[in-house]
């Protein structure tokens, strides 16, 4: 049994009590109505969510004023007619045993949608950090209408069943803004010192103190620190913190950055261990004697213990992981650690998907979270027999969801291992986690019946013998070689032989292509001191996102290791100790280079597609198998694929 003897403590705070110290923060789902009322969607994720067994939930962001809404699917709670809708998500977690609050909030000028529609409002008319927009400055009038608005949202809050509120001052929103000398250059009383830029957050608060009245609690979440150039320290937060809870603050929620703070740091890659931020709670509750929230990509119970032990927070807030396996506190407490999917923070599905596919939610290891209304949770009608063949993510996941819904499930890969390509990414940089997610989904394969077989080499005489019902076609893709002069020098490699290890690292490489495999091989050879390295691709740019949290960290790694990107540029000729590479019609000769690794992309393998498809057997083609994919389609495919067979 794990010992979780402070994570698990009671607190009680004003009127609500809580029956531990882990707390779901706000996350965006995406998965309101367009008219930012309550879906069922909504429900039956928050419905799952709340099944962890933590002490406190906060929903998502729920907009106080029609010009505050991020999007037209965020929650709203500026009108009455909100009130029965989010009621629900009250009544959901209450039937838990837990509670939960509401955080409320305004973008101000962090909304495409408002700068878009020339609504976005914020203290001074200074572009946005992520849509570059200007907003509209705010007048006296506006800024007291804003402040009525929020106590009113947690008049609203009351009556809708609500435990406490939350007042979202983080992360570069409306509240911040006005706190970030960035974003606020009034010369009124609402700009200029530390004092002045809080009189706004100070206001609200007192307003929605005065709404709730002195027993219901309220929580501030702040950022304790703005992490970004010449912003404000966490010491002048220090500074300002006892007056917020002289103003009616119960609670502070002690997160970090903006959404313009260097490489998406607010959603921390896998790089930050887990509570690496805690210590800045842990400075919050040296100035307050209320309870502090600390964050930081957490997700081991073990640790958030530790964490409450030593005294860093009084609560612990766990987003990523409560869409990763919401029963990973439940795991812990059963003696089950083993069976928890452990948060990759590739954020793939919860971040990347709703900034820049404007999607909702998902998760990238965990094909439920966003589908909870599709995803099947009773037994399938009728077993069949099911095949999977490829044991990479998509066919591991395929085997899994197919085993659990209680289909006779075998999987064969040919490879001795299983895992594909997310076994050879494992070896970059960081990314051990990615391994031990594979062994995971073996685990729980095999946990619910399914046959795993490695060394298995499919092909149409087994099929025909074996004569399964269904065949899930995971083959995953091989790597793609160029045809080029030189290609069969010794000092030519692919990528996946340097990350496995099979080739050793030279002293002066180049790597052809810039995409996630090439990034990640370069980053790995950094790690083993190749001395000088040349990045080309054909594209004029990366097509990897460096303002994604991954991204940048590759960036800066490549970057402080001297390494340098060649764009517009494609490898010519390749000869004993040079290459030639064409850039901009303009050929160059590139000397001294001992090594030329390949990572232009890679093909699907699906050569047993024609004879299924003349077979007349049932068969599903997923993940790679279909085409280059990265993990959250391959999961999500291959579930799909469990879920759909035919009964």
């Amino acid at each position: 049994m794990v010992n979780l003897e402070y994570l698990l403590q009671e607190i009680k705070i004003k009127s609500m009590l809580l029956k531990n110290r882990v707390v779901m923060p706000p996350m965006g789902t995406g998965l309101g109505r367009k008219d930012g009322t309550v879906s069922e969607a909504t429900l039956a994720y928050f419905k799952r969510r709340v099944e962890s067994g933590a002490g406190l939930y906060i929903t998502e962001i729920s907009s106080v004023h029609p010009r505050g809404s991020v999007s037209p699917s965020a929650l709203r709670i500026y009108d009455d007619s909100y009130i029965d809708g989010l009621s629900q998500l009250a009544n959901i977690t209450h039937q838990a045993g837990s509670k939960i609050a509401i955080q409320l909030h305004h973008a101000g000028r962090e909304s495409f949608y408002q700068l878009n529609r020339g609504q976005a409002m914020a203290p001074s008319a200074i572009p946005s950090y992520v849509f570059g927009g200007s907003p509209q400055a705010m007048s006296r009038e506006e800024i007291q209408e804003v402040v009525q608005a929020f106590g009113s949202a947690a008049r609203r809050a009351v009556e809708a069943g609500f435990d406490a509120v939350e007042l979202h001052a983080a992360h570069g929103y409306l509240l911040q803004q006005f706190l970030s000398i960035h974003s606020n250059q009034r010369e009124d009383e609402y700009g200029g010192s530390m004092e002045n830029r809080a009189r706004f957050i100070l206001e609200c608060i007192q307003e929605v103190r005065a709404q709730v009245g002195p027993d219901f609690p309220i929580s501030l979440r702040i950022s304790a620190e703005e992490v970004i150039k010449n912003g404000y320290s966490i010491e002048e937060m220090q500074g300002i913190v006892p007056e917020f809870v002289k103003a009616g603050v119960d609670i502070i929620h002690a997160s970090f950055g903006t959404h313009g703070s260097p490489g998406g740091i607010i959603q921390a890659p896998i790089e930050y261990e887990q509570g690496f931020n805690v210590h800045l709670a842990r400075k919050i509750k040296e100035k307050v004697d209320i309870p502090v929230i600390g964050v930081g990509r957490f997700s081991d119970p073990v640790i958030m213990n530790e964490a409450i032990k030593r005294g860093d927070a009084d609560l612990i807030a766990v987003g990523r992981q409560h869409l990763a396996d919401p029963d990973f506190l439940k795991n812990a407490q059963a003696g089950h650690p083993e069976r928890t999917f452990y948060c990759l923070a590739c954020n793939q599905g919860c971040i990347e998907r709703l900034i820049y596919e404007a999607k909702p939610v998902r998760c990238a290891i965990n094909p439920e979270t966003g589908q909870e209304l599709y995803y099947p949770s009773q037994p399938a009608a009728k077993k069949r027999q099911v095949w999977i063949i490829g044991g990479g993510p998509a066919g591991l996941t395929a085997a899994a969801e197919a085993a659990r819904l209680g289909h006779q499930v075998t999987l064969l890969e040919k490879e001795e291992q299983l895992g594909g390509q997310v076994l050879i990414a494992a070896k970059a940089p960081y990314k051990d986690a990615y391994a031990d997610w594979i062994q995971k989904l073996k685990d729980k394969a095999l946990r619910y019946g399914a046959i795993i077989r490695t060394g298995m080499e499919v092909n149409e005489r087994v099929i025909l013998e074996g004569r399964p019902e269904v065949v899930i076609l995971a083959t995953g893709a091989r790597q793609l070689i160029p045809e080029l002069e030189g290609m069969g020098l010794p000092s030519v490699v692919d990528a996946w032989s340097i990350l496995r290890g099979e080739r050793a690292v030279g002293e002066n490489a180049v790597v052809v292509g810039a995409g996630l495999t090439g990034m990640e091989t370069a980053d790995y050879m950094i790690q083993q001191g190749v001395k000088s390295l040349v990045l080309v691709d054909k594209l004029p740019k990366s097509p990897i996102n460096p303002l994604t949290a991954h991204g940048n960290m590759l960036n800066y790694r490549f970057k402080k290791a001297g390494g340098k990107f060649m764009f517009n540029t494609q490898l010519s000729e390749i000869k004993e100790n040079s290459v030639v590479l064409l850039q901009d019609g303009q050929s160059h000769l590139l000397s001294p280079v001992d090594q030329v690794v390949i990572a232009v992309g890679a093909q699907a393998e699906n050569t047993l597609e024609p004879f299924l498809l003349r077979s007349g057997i049932e068969y599903y083609v997923v993940g790679d198998a279909a085409g280059p994919r990265r993990i959250i389609e391959a999961v999500e495919e291959g579930a799909r694929a469990a879920w759909n067979i035919s009964s």
